[in-house]
């Protein structure tokens, strides 16, 4: 584990620490098991190069002149499903900053399996890797890197979905910055991780960026939960949705991953999952979860009130008692970087 001492550009402050999170209610699917290799030993090293003020927040509180408040906006140019959305991908990427709040404590965690999925096509451990978490958000995925035994520097540029991160994990180094330029050096991680978040990204820019911060062996996984298509009624909602929201996009490129990271870098074998698993929460966490949604977000809580009134509705249908068993079909796709010849 890195030390003040051992790393200059790191605040004092900074003392990653392995306190586990709270368990999150899931029954994730027993689909996937594998054995970690061996501890991978890895210390993180911060550069300047390809942003010119790239500073590390570490448990500062943001100000005007913070990481948190300045810095690289979402990239202009992400996958073709942010394009088409009204408003363009920087208004709906820093949406988010306006129900920071809500995202924290209603979005859905992520199944003990995924990471275990990682770790078996990475053929590597995340104890003691160096895992650079890039649109962090609120720090859901951050935490179950960190618990897992990750040196884990977080990256993230909206301040308020930053703040809440700041909050959660004091001891985790924050960079306000975007996968499409990251304030790292060269073969400095083990492992970049992208969890809800890599749509975001112009992969012509991202791809070439995680590799070139990635070790030789090292790994880009990025992964999604979308409501599972196969249960009757969550496929029913986002067809509402659909119906409803200008430009949803569902599930975004979370099973189109393999084919996007192809075509910016050919001589790479991707590799794709998917896992299954559910939460139960009462109902209105549920529809918190569903007004965190950048859709949502972006509308603003007046116009959003009147379809997530609807939504209740149709809920109580299937889930009088108020407790909604939500399903999810968790697509993590997994490119490594050609180790060195020997």
């Amino acid at each position: 584990m890195p030390s003040p001492e051992d790393h200059p550009n790191l605040s004092p402050d900074v003392r990653p620490t392995s306190t586990p999170s709270p368990d999150v209610h899931a029954t994730p699917s027993p689909d996937v098991h594998a054995t970690p290799s061996p501890d991978v030993h890895a210390t993180p090293s911060l550069d300047a190069r390809s942003n010119p003020n790239p500073s590390l927040d570490a448990g500062s509180t943001p100000g005007p002149n913070s990481n948190l408040d300045a810095g690289p906006t979402p990239s202009s140019n992400p996958n073709p499903d942010a394009r088409s959305t009204p408003g363009g991908p920087r208004t709906f990427a820093l949406s988010f900053d306006t129900v920071a709040t809500q995202y924290a404590a209603a979005r859905p965690s992520y199944p003990p399996e995924l990471f275990t999925t990682i770790e078996e096509l990475a053929e590597r451990a995340l104890v003691g890797a160096t895992a650079v978490d890039v649109g962090a958000g609120t720090g859901i995925a951050t935490r179950l890197l960190r618990d897992r035994g990750a040196q884990v520097i977080a990256v993230e540029p909206g301040p308020g979905m930053g703040a809440q991160l700041r909050a959660a994990l004091p001891d985790v180094p924050l960079l306000r910055a975007v996968g499409d330029a990251l304030p790292l050096a060269d073969e400095s991680a083990d492992f970049i991780t992208y969890a809800q978040a890599f749509h975001w990204t112009d992969p012509a820019n991202s791809i070439p960026e995680a590799l070139r911060v990635l070790r030789p062996g090292g790994a880009l996984a990025v992964w999604w939960n979308t409501p599972d298509p196969e249960v009757a009624w969550a496929a029913e909602q986002e067809a509402r949705l659909k119906a409803r929201l200008p430009g949803y996009h569902a599930s975004g490129i979370s099973s189109d991953a393999v084919a996007a990271i192809e075509a910016v870098t050919p001589g790479l074998t991707p590799t794709h999952r998917r896992l299954r698993w559910t939460r139960r929460i009462p109902l209105s966490v549920h529809l918190a979860h569903l007004g965190s949604r950048s859709y949502f977000a972006d509308l603003g809580p007046e116009r959003s009130a009147p379809i997530l009134s609807d939504e209740r509705t149709h809920l109580l249908k299937t889930f009088p008692d108020e407790w909604v068993e939500e399903a999810y079909a968790l697509d993590i796709t997994l490119t490594r970087k050609p180790p060195t010849p020997h």
